[in-house]
């Protein structure tokens, strides 16, 4: 009798603890999505809302995602990538070069002219992060998708027409690599999370600014200045972005909502992102055009003295990333590489 009961117990306490295990797979999990923009811009309306709606579809339901627009989980744009491996935030979409030195190899990107167009480049970008950057740059988080806007735009109170107008501008970049590119273009550089540059360019901080045309609204930029200087179908530069979540949440998950989140992220997302990105330039340009300001159309021949102008900021980021033991050439060479076979 006594080995009866006690066979009772064991397996009463075994069922026991296999319901809770089913109880717990079974539970929902709330994951906290953290921003810089404001919930109506277009990356957070288009691209990071649908993908937690999508998500949250293929989890069954089991996935829950609250969007904190604006920084409303506190802190600074800056502060985002630092949050995300913290568990300050579950996920989060930032600049890279918001933390300068952080994602050394994903600047390669943010080269001048080195875009083709948003979505093939994004997609250059996944696959250049598999190949070098997940157990390196990226160690720390676990990445959902990668990608960079459409073409960036001189947004300026006074034309710039060519090289010379920007001697004695003061303009706003986004990252290390672009205020770079800004300072050997002849401007002085002023590094400023996109969320600032409203006021800045309000209270004549700054005289001008490098966006893309999609954020312009967003920001009512148009309304601030009333000169964009563009550069025909090349690209002046572009921003790397990252979206990513907390390594010990992820790795928390069963396998199945695991699976629901990879099932949205990765190449073809990111190729998608920078595609939506791209796609809002037009809406925002016309916007601007509407309101009658100035679009300053560079011909080819001009394009080509930026080209030249801007050329030692790619060899100055190479010999960077030589001294800190990368081969910076190799890098480059692969990174246009794989930005020309998918834009084939």
């Amino acid at each position: 009798m006594k080995h009866f009961t006690r066979a009772a117990r064991a397996g009463a306490l075994t069922a026991i603890a296999a319901c809770w295990a089913t109880f717990a797979a079974a539970q929902d999990v709330t994951l906290k999505m953290h921003q810089f923009l404001p919930p109506q811009a277009n990356v957070p309306k288009l691209i990071l809302e649908p993908w937690a709606e999508r998500v949250m579809e293929a989890s069954g339901g089991r996935i829950k995602i609250d969007h904190f627009p604006s920084m409303q989980l506190g802190g600074k744009p800056p502060e985002l990538a630092t949050q995300v491996v913290d568990g300050v935030a579950d996920i989060i979409w930032t600049v890279a070069g918001y933390t300068p030195g952080r994602f050394p190899q994903a600047e390669v990107f943010e080269l001048p002219f080195i875009m083709t167009n948003a979505e093939d480049t994004s997609r250059a970008f996944w696959q250049f992060a598999e190949a070098h950057m997940m157990d390196t740059d990226f160690a720390e988080m676990k990445i959902l998708g990668v990608w960079v806007h459409g073409p960036g735009v001189i947004h300026s109170k006074t034309p710039v027409n060519s090289i010379a107008d920007l001697n004695g501008m003061t303009v706003r970049g986004p990252t290390r690599i672009i205020t770079g590119m800004l300072a050997e273009l002849g401007a002085t550089p002023v590094g400023l999370p996109v969320p600032a540059v409203p006021e800045a360019l309000s209270k004549g901080v700054i005289d001008a600014t490098v966006i893309p045309w999609e954020v312009t609204a967003a920001l009512k930029v148009p309304e601030l200045v009333t000169n964009h200087t563009t550069f025909g179908d090349e690209a002046l530069y572009t921003t790397a972005f990252i979206f990513a979540m907390n390594k010990a949440k992820y790795e928390s998950l069963p396998d199945d909502l695991k699976a629901a989140i990879d099932s949205q992220s990765g190449a073809d997302f990111s190729a998608l992102a920078g595609k939506l990105m791209a796609e809002s330039d037009g809406p925002a340009r016309k916007a601007a055009e509407d309101r009658g300001n100035t679009i300053i159309e560079l011909t080819p021949e001009q394009v080509a003295e930026w080209k030249e102008a801007a050329g030692p900021v790619e060899a100055s980021w190479i010999a960077d990333m030589d001294a800190k033991g990368f081969d910076g050439q190799a890098l480059v060479d692969e990174a246009k590489a794989l930005i020309a076979k998918n834009s084939m």
